[in-house]
């Protein structure tokens, strides 16, 4: 029996991103599925509605893929029954979160594909902005979807190209050059895995090894939770093949010029652990660094620095470091609190704020508070959020964000709303502060954003409407978020 999923929609909570991968090959023939699963437990804060695994043995017959995936968190999801059943020294997994598509079992990922050639397992991270257009011609050529995500579509192209490629790195490669949009894949065909990464960057993927097995993962705090050391990042617009033949092979045709890169700049902001490296940048840096130029050019006076766990705990710090001023903790977080969690009713007295987050008196009572957060989305959080520090017996509290303000939506797997949804849309910083209660407001510079992250080239295209490539005329971010909007605009309308 299918899991209910009991989250559909929560107004109250902040930014999601699509998904985390994780591919895995012992070339010694050694069961992978139980460091996948570490390694997905690792990556759970960038999905957790669903996840699978899917592993197969590469000495024994082509095309047998043992998988397993449902709604629910990884340790949810997973017993160590059916993890020593899951014979095989090669495979994939994911977590998910939608941003395009529902949320829905089927799907959920690795996707397992059988075709002529063999079997391919493939997990995706990112958003196409091309998928419907793909979708639509696969279909007038008798293709039958059984997902309603991006990552079938990747997968059909992938089996098609194979019909006509020497090997399954060309027909990944040639898939890839189909696609438009965000998209890091890891990919395990019956000999090899085979990891692409978008021409821009978007979405991070990198390369590790433990003793004689290789991984592919979104982030190398999975790296360490496995034991595996750091290799290298895999470039913007690379295709690595991983084999014992061959060991790491690179196809660089699609790579961009340096400049023409665009990472999503809220990995480092916000998705990333703190403990993640991407692209030679340090996440835990980063937040530091942006509380440091928060506090250079939106100084105020005050008692206590506070962040809003968790992204906002490390630039609360650099702001405390450049300020001087103490770093505090004012928050108290309900770790057990994921996406199955039951909201309360409009008609009850608990807060959903207040279930997951809740304020330390002794902490702010009489103090002059700055509180840190990563963005400010709708506004509701946070106008909850000043209510409870000054409940608390804060006398002032000073609002400043790790973020530019948000004016445009993302159509790269980043699941911030159409524009009339956003607080900052038509409104001053002023009116801003007014919405939310703070006694001063100040956003992070969109001008500090690429020394933030040490040069890299980066996507400020929620934050200025500029986007790397051409973006939909439609907004195609899937059933998921229009049930979003049509849930949100009738909470709004009864309130």
């Amino acid at each position: 029996m299918e899991k209910m999923n009991f989250c559909e929609y929560n107004p109250w909570d902040g930014l999601h991103e699509e998904c985390g991968v994780f591919g895995m090959y012992d070339f010694d023939g050694k069961d992978v599925a139980s460091s996948i699963y570490y390694g997905l437990f690792a990556l759970q804060h960038r999905g957790q509605e669903s996840c699978g695994i899917a592993v197969s043995d590469t000495s024994g017959p082509k095309g047998k893929v043992t998988a397993y995936k449902d709604m629910g968190l990884v340790n949810e999801v997973f017993t160590s029954e059916q993890l020593e059943s899951m014979k095989g020294d090669i495979g994939v997994g994911h977590v998910r979160y939608s941003t395009a598509g529902s949320s829905s079992r089927e799907n959920a990922q690795p996707l397992v594909l059988n075709y002529v050639k063999g079997t391919l397992a493939l997990a995706h991270n990112g958003n196409l902005i091309n998928a419907q257009e793909l979708r639509s011609e696969l279909e007038y050529t008798g293709a039958i979807f059984q997902t309603t995500i991006d990552s079938e579509v990747i997968a059909y192209y992938i089996a098609r190209e194979r019909l006509n490629s020497k090997t399954a790195e060309e027909a990944v490669r040639r898939a890839c050059m189909r696609l438009k949009g965000a998209y890091s894949l890891v990919v395990a065909s019956p000999r090899k895995l085979i990891g692409a990464r978008d021409p821009y960057g978007f979405r991070p993927l990198c390369i590790g090894k433990r003793d004689n097995a290789y991984i592919l993962t979104s982030e190398t705090c999975a790296l360490e939770t496995i034991g595996a050391e750091f290799v290298r990042d895999v470039l913007p617009g690379e295709v690595v093949t991983i084999s014992p033949e061959g060991g790491i092979q690179s196809d660089t045709t699609m790579c961009l010029p340096k400049d023409k890169e665009a990472r999503c700049v809220f990995e480092y902001i916000y998705f990333a652990r703190p403990d993640s490296h991407l692209d030679g940048v340090s996440v835990y840096g980063s937040r530091i660094q942006a509380g440091r130029f928060l506090a250079m050019d939106s100084p105020v006076e005050a008692d206590l620095v506070v962040g809003v766990p968790e992204s906002g705990n490390a630039a609360a710090q650099g702001y405390s470091l450049q300020s001087g001023i103490p770093y505090g903790t004012a928050f108290v977080k309900n770790s057990y609190v994921g996406r199955t969690f039951i909201k309360p009713k409009q008609s009850s007295r608990e807060s959903s704020v207040r279930v997951k987050l809740n304020v330390l008196k002794e902490s702010v009572a009489g103090k002059r508070v700055i509180m840190i957060d990563d963005s400010i989305v709708r506004g509701t959080t946070s106008d909850r959020i000043v209510r409870m520090l000054r409940d608390a017996g804060a006398t002032e509290v000073h609002v400043r964000i790790s973020s530019p303000p948000f004016l445009w939506p993302c159509y790269f797997g980043t699941d911030i709303p159409a524009r009339e949804q956003l607080i900052a849309y038509n409104r001053s910083i002023e009116e801003i502060r007014q919405v939310i209660g703070a006694d001063s407001l100040g956003y992070l510079s969109i001008d500090r954003l690429e020394e933030m992250v040490e040069g890299l080239p980066i996507c400020k295209g929620c934050f200025n409407g500029k986007y790397p490539m051409e973006p939909p005329k439609d907004d195609i971010r899937g059933e998921y978020f229009d049930k979003e909007i049509d849930l949100e605009r009738r909470i709004l309308d009864k309130n």
